[in-house]
């Protein structure tokens, strides 16, 4: 079994795979990596499984040395990687080198870059899944952010095992520097808003603020009234649009909670909160309406194509 050693942990370094389902019910919540589309080609490059386990390096500045040989595949956020002095290409794999230290900047675009291994890591799952989530101190090496001197397992891979570098065509590779326009699925509450806070939402910017995490993001912009008093808590669905009482929408993520009662607009299409948790602070983006069929075929396909 070989590995790498965190000899830099950067701001939040965390294992993921694509999350835990079916505990909602107990108050736990999905976790999993936030940019699905970057993480899964991480893993279909190299020819793991679809739920293999990955690193996601929020921000960057982290440093990893090699104890054996293995391939790696590098997607997502653009983080400068070197294996030595050369400098990787991103969304491509490359051989690393027992000894080879692996380093990665800070975020030139994007946010979560991911680094995958032949095989996947090796970390014990809970409740089904090795997905970190820090609130819940589930999943990871100790249910939080890696550190210094922490190990990450995984078996060594040769060379030629694959001939030729794999790299993921242009057209499947985003750019986090866009202008991103998101996808709502209206919700079952939708129809108790003001209309004139509904039109004020698609026709308006709103600006990510900094206070948003792998939970949510929170946004500044047109204030939306609901007019919707006396809700129930409910279920939380990934990409939920929440309106609380201040009117400043929050789009709840994979370390969402699992519970609510504040009104909701609607749900983001997945593969545009993928798209989402790419932008940083003080970024803008614009909403706008998707048929609920048109969305179910847009996820039938994104899954078939990655085999899940």
């Amino acid at each position: 079994m070989g590995g790498f050693y965190i000899t830099k942990p950067g701001v939040m370094s965390l294992l993921q795979d694509q999350g835990r389902f079916g505990y909602q019910h107990l108050g736990i919540t999905t976790g999993g990596a936030m940019d699905e589309h970057a993480s899964r080609w991480a893993n279909r490059l190299l020819g793991n499984k679809p739920n293999a386990v990955v690193l996601e390096v929020t921000l960057g500045n982290v440093a990893l040395e090699a104890c054996a040989d293995t391939w790696i595949a590098l997607t997502g956020a653009e983080l400068g990687c070197r294996i030595n002095s050369t400098p990787l290409a991103n969304w491509q794999t490359h051989f690393v080198r027992k000894g080879d230290l692996i380093t990665m900047g800070w975020a030139q675009s994007g946010m979560s870059g991911y680094l995958a291994v032949a095989d996947g890591f090796h970390a014990a799952p809970e409740f089904g899944s090795c997905s970190t989530v820090k609130r819940e101190q589930l999943g990871g090496l100790t249910g939080g952010a890696l550190e210094r001197g922490d190990r990450l397992a995984f078996r060594s891979a040769e060379r030629e095992r694959y001939p030729l570098k794999r790299s993921v065509p242009p057209c499947f590779i985003p750019d986090y520097t866009a202008e991103l326009n998101v996808r709502v699925i209206a919700g079952y509450q939708a129809a108790q808003f003001h209309p004139e806070s509904i039109s004020s939402f698609y026709a308006s910017k709103y600006k990510i603020k900094a206070e948003s995490d792998r939970m949510g993001f929170r946004l500044q912009g047109e204030t939306i009234e609901s007019g919707i008093t006396g809700l129930l808590s409910e279920g939380i669905s990934y990409g939920a649009i929440q309106i609380p009482a201040d009117g400043q929408p929050i789009i709840l993520l994979k370390d969402r909670q699992t519970l609510g009662g504040y009104p909701k607009l609607g749900t983001v299409l997945p593969l545009d909160s993928f798209s989402l948790s790419q932008r940083k602070a003080g970024e803008t983006i614009g909403f706008t309406e998707i048929a609920l069929a048109d969305a179910q075929y847009l996820m039938k396909r994104f899954y078939t194509f990655f085999s899940v």
